[in-house]
């Protein structure tokens, strides 16, 4: 056994947004967990819009630190984790956002701190795959972001731009509510060319199209049924309804079959019965690429990040590290 003594010249490194997070209670949380492990003095770090974690992170790993904590939303939760691809450095999660997907597929408690400060000292590592795609905008610049929940061309950007952060800030996820009935009425199909994997290229209309590394979504809805955050492969979700009515047979699939079917063995028997063609199709692969002639709208974790002709997704296998509380279902 490790004792206090052999602990100390470890570091503990937290990352999180003032915004989000009582900092000072959270700063205080972290340094008597450390305490408590007999580890050194843990470093802090603050989020700015300039900076929503990636550089922080990088230079948490510079200063040579053994487990990182993020605080905030999905945003500084993918900008930090962009930053410790394939690092050995454990991420530990303090879920403090709206959404909070990762978290949620991860089933961590969204309620409490205490059992995650302290299991960035106590926990046990898993590594799980995210997701890197290359973004190409109309004028031809390319960019690399990473994802750990599901990155988005179409109607599901347009949809988070459309919800009001004051409505986030007082109704928390259900805001994104009012965002889709913001979009919808203006939602137009585009045209693209997609390959998934290694399979032929297809070209088709959509209304969105999603790039994910895992599906769950608050309130237990499922909208990528098979994805898996240690799968090795990527979940895509082509939204193509073409009649507004048809928007009943989407939300159908997502809430029917996938939240509720899926839930017991008999339903899943049904809900294949039931899958196939339809206003929302599913594909699987290591990786997907996908091109339009208009630039659309792209979100990646819900951060909005402006217009792109194409995309380049694929997954990085157990590309993250992730230290959770040992009694949590993720760790066992």
């Amino acid at each position: 056994m490790i004792g206090p003594t052999a602990n100390a010249t470890r570091v503990a490194a937290l990352i999180y947004n003032p915004v989000k997070v009582d900092g000072p209670d959270l700063r205080a949380a972290v340094q008597a967990a450390a305490h408590r492990a007999g580890w050194a003095h843990p470093h802090f770090f603050e989020t700015t819009v300039e900076d929503p974690g990636q550089a922080l992170a990088r230079q948490a790993l510079a200063e040579g630190v053994d487990v990182v904590l993020v605080a905030g939303g999905d945003g500084p939760v993918r900008a930090v984790a962009e930053a410790m691809i394939s690092s050995d450095v454990p991420l530990t999660i303090i879920p403090s956002g709206t959404g909070n997907l990762l978290a949620r597929n991860l089933g961590l408690p969204l309620t409490t701190t205490d059992a995650l400060v302290a299991a960035a000292f106590t926990g046990v590592d898993r590594s799980i795959d995210i997701g890197l795609a290359e973004v190409t905008r109309a004028d031809g610049t390319h960019e690399e972001h990473a994802f750990v929940v599901m990155a988005g061309m179409g109607l599901d950007a347009a949809m988070i731009q459309n919800t009001s952060p004051t409505l986030k800030r007082s109704v928390g996820w259900v805001a994104y509510i009012d965002g889709a009935a913001r979009s919808l009425p203006t939602a137009r199909p585009f045209r693209m060319m997609f390959q998934v994997g290694q399979e032929h290229l297809r070209t088709t209309r959509a209304h969105s199209i999603l790039w994910a590394n895992c599906g769950e979504l608050p309130a237990r809805i499922t909208l990528v049924p098979d994805a898996s955050i240690a799968d090795g492969l990527l979940d895509v979700a082509l939204f193509q309804p073409r009649r507004w009515w048809e928007w009943v047979a989407v939300w159908r699939t997502v809430w029917w079959r996938n939240s509720v079917l899926r839930r017991t063995k008999a339903g899943r028997r049904i809900a294949e019965r039931l899958a196939g063609t339809g206003a929302v199709r599913y594909y699987q692969g290591e990786s997907l690429e996908a091109a339009v002639t208009e630039a659309q709208p792209i979100e990646f974790d819900g951060d909005e990040l402006g217009h792109a002709v194409r995309m380049r997704g694929r997954v990085v296998p157990g590309g993250l590290r992730v230290r959770l509380p040992a009694a949590s279902a993720a760790a066992r």
